[in-house]
């Protein structure tokens, strides 16, 4: 049996937190196999409770999210249409391009418009439930 830890970076906009805080407690709240192999997963989000509060400036912030980034396997992006035009989300796609790690786009349930700008940056895209979202995790993961 191996066990594979896997750092993961769920992105989300204050205003919308709901979402990361549902990702989050699938992801992190419960312990996840694929087939023999135990997933440990960590969350290397930047979440409400510990937020990036030295970043002075715009370089500044995309510094300390791209860190953030650069530490993940994967970058988990809701496909809210709120990430069509938020800065912060830009700035995560941005990152993951520039580290190579791959994004797992998530359509929220009943969300009738989804962002085009996380669907074309997403290496695959999954529905709103807990197995399909950390299935996706894994794939990205172990490709």
């Amino acid at each position: 049996m191996s066990v594979h830890q896997i750092h993961v970076f769920i992105s989300h906009s204050w205003s919308y937190s709901g979402h990361y805080d549902t990702l989050a407690g699938w992801i992190f709240g419960q312990s996840w196999r694929a087939g023999s192999a135990s997933m440990l997963l960590h969350n290397y989000s930047v979440p409400r409770t510990n937020p990036i509060l030295n970043a002075s400036n715009d370089r500044q912030l995309r510094e300390a999210i791209h860190n953030q980034i650069r530490r993940s396997h994967v970058i988990v992006i809701p496909t809210g249409m709120y990430a069509q035009y938020s800065k912060w989300i830009g700035k995560e796609i941005n990152g993951s391009a520039i580290y190579d790690k791959p994004i797992l786009a998530v359509n929220p349930r009943a969300q009738l418009r989804t962002s085009s700008v996380v669907q074309n940056a997403a290496a695959k895209c999954v529905g709103w439930s807990s197995r399909s979202v950390v299935e996706g995790i894994w794939e990205l993961y172990y490709r």
